[in-house]
């Protein structure tokens, strides 16, 4: 089993004919994942990636036609927002949006709008989730990737494939790595995903990769500390040296107020028992201390 993404996954790649949509596209399809649709306006009725995907005008259409329940959004800031609303309005149930930049305010319309109709919306600004062995959705290396129970869900893209790298040089092999986005309006927390790691039967094990700005790691760490008892658990925080007030990176990456520092957060995951590394190379250590033996 995993979760979000697997051999149940019937993908709609909206935005495929353009470079970034087509070369993900191709890297996703030779992985395994079954890309059952495209999706540009204006150029429904094509083939692209080489005869093996049908391009549709729009997702409804996409949908009906060959089933697609998962859409992956590759299309520019401006019109993202609307693309997100239009795969939901088709009835996507799970929604990738890798698109950054999009603005908050546009976000806020977004989600509410994902959640009414009952789908989940992961990003914007995140790089997917892999279920190793079975699909991949979005732009995360499949190549870093190795079998296994462990859950991994991160704010960080680059951190993700460091971490899961590692993991696997280890033996340490994955259930489901899902990066949720560092945006400050994003479709699906840490708690999320946690519940999500803590109803899969294949998942043993977790790791978290936060960095500073907000509370959702601080959140997700109440949530493991009277939930997960028991499950392996390792954690990274990027950004321990970052100055109040200034962006780290993503977006909701920032300290304000004095609030959402490492410091914080390295607390609150402490206390809910987890250990956090100093590097994401120290993960499968941990990983091993807390008694996982993958």
């Amino acid at each position: 089993m995993s979760i979000l993404v697997g051999r149940e996954t019937r993908l709609v790649v909206q935005g495929i004919t353009g470079r970034e949509g087509e070369f993900h596209s191709r890297a996703m399809l030779d992985y395994g994942t079954r890309i059952v649709a495209g999706v540009t306006p204006n150029k429904g009725g094509q083939q692209t990636l080489d005869g093996r995907v049908p391009v549709f005008d729009t997702v409804a259409e996409a949908v009906r036609e060959t089933g697609a329940n998962t859409s992956c959004i590759y299309v520019p800031a401006a019109g993202a927002p609307d693309a997100i609303l239009e795969a939901a309005g088709a009835g996507i149930e799970t929604i990738f949006c890798i698109t950054e930049g999009i603005p908050a305010l546009d976000m806020l319309r977004a989600v509410a709008v994902v959640q009414a109709a009952g789908a989940r919306l992961i990003g914007p600004n995140c790089p997917g989730a892999t279920s190793p062995g079975r699909a991949k959705v979005g732009i995360i290396p499949g190549s870093v990737h190795r079998e296994g129970g462990a859950g991994v869900v991160s704010r960080s893209g680059t951190l993700t494939y460091e971490a899961v790298q590692a993991m696997t040089d280890a033996g340490i092999g994955q259930s489901t790595c899902v990066g949720i986005g560092g945006d400050p309006i994003i479709g699906t927390t840490f708690l999320d995903v946690l519940k999500l790691f803590a109803a899969d039967p294949e998942t043993d094990a977790i790791v978290l990769i936060g960095e500073i700005g907000g509370s959702a790691e601080e959140e997700a760490a109440a949530w493991a500390a009277e939930h997960l008892r028991g499950v392996p658990m390792a954690a990274f925080i990027a950004g321990r040296t970052a100055p109040e007030g200034r962006r780290m990176g993503h977006a909701g990456a920032i300290i304000s107020g004095g609030s959402g520092t490492a410091a914080d957060k390295i607390a609150a995951l402490e206390a809910a028992g987890i250990r956090v590394a100093g590097s994401p190379t120290e993960i499968p250590a941990i990983l091993r201390a807390a008694g996982y033996r993958a």
